[in-house]
């Protein structure tokens, strides 16, 4: 029998990549912040017998584990009815509302998996790819080529999320980002990194707490500096007192996804893609 406390199994299904189980998934998953899940996502999941072996391994974890959770986006009928049949809690994120669609619009859906990241929609898709060839280049400063391309360029002290953010803008939301590192030289002065000047207004800061920024930084660089907790609270303090001098807007990543940070971006910089 499980423990009370013991972490549930979590799986995203999915017949494409499963990028849309998992966002939607870990989405509802975020209300219940005491609970632990530990995740796998299960791709490509497009027979009948493969999702029969999947729910065979799932079915064999609860019978010593907390009941596991199943989010899926599998559209073929066949492939969901061997999927509801597991002792999982399986979440079909798909399934009831594509049925309400097609009442409403009078029409049959096409039931084609993987259309959701697929090419369905050319122009978008292109966007996004050029996108991130863009954050690619212009990732920590690497390249000020073509830098008032940049729809946005975010600006942080290490280790405050600026990549993963900038990625997941580009990815997911086809906008152009760089990001620029603040430095050591920077917080002396508090003045607008050269290389930015004339480009205020494309410019976004990110912060985080010290505390956090030093438990990260002690991953990279254990026991120095860097990684200290009075240089963390020295950098952030400028770096705000910087954004607040040329009305920069900012928010602090210590306690948000990458997803919550993303939304606050795009409604601060008016960016709608």
């Amino acid at each position: 029998m499980a423990a009370e406390n013991e972490a549930h199994s979590v799986f995203f299904i999915s017949d494409g990549t499963g990028i849309t189980a998992e966002t939607l998934g870990n989405t509802l998953l975020t209300q219940f912040p005491e609970q632990r899940f530990v995740r796998a996502t299960i791709p490509f999941v497009n027979s009948v017998d493969y999702a029969r072996s999947v729910v065979r391994h799932i079915d064999s974890l609860s019978v010593t584990q907390p009941t596991p959770l199943v989010f899926s986006t599998v559209v073929s009928d066949e492939i969901r009815a061997e999927l509801l049949k597991s002792k999982a809690l399986v979440i079909d994120l798909l399934g009831e509302h594509t049925h309400k669609l097609e009442q409403t619009l009078h029409a049959n859906a096409s039931h084609s998996p993987g259309r959701a990241h697929g090419q369905g929609d050319l122009e978008r898709y292109n966007t996004r790819m050029h996108a991130v060839e863009f954050a690619i280049e212009h990732d920590d400063g690497q390249s000020l080529r073509a830098l008032d391309r940049a729809d946005v360029i975010l600006i942080a002290p290490s280790r405050c999320g600026k990549t993963p953010t900038t990625m997941y803008l580009a990815l997911q939301h086809g906008v152009f980002v760089a990001n620029y590192p603040l430095i050591h030289e920077d917080f002396l002065t508090q003045d607008l990194p050269a290389p930015l000047t004339g480009l205020t207004g494309k410019c976004f800061g990110l912060l985080s707490n010290p505390q956090r920024l030093s438990e990260i930084r002690s991953q990279r660089r254990p026991n120095s500096k860097y990684a200290s907790i009075e240089q963390c609270r020295f950098e952030l303090r400028n770096a705000e007192e910087m954004y607040l001098r040329y009305e920069i807007p900012f928010v602090n990543s210590a306690n948000k996804s990458i997803e919550e940070m993303s939304s606050v971006i795009l409604h601060s910089m008016s960016l709608k893609k």
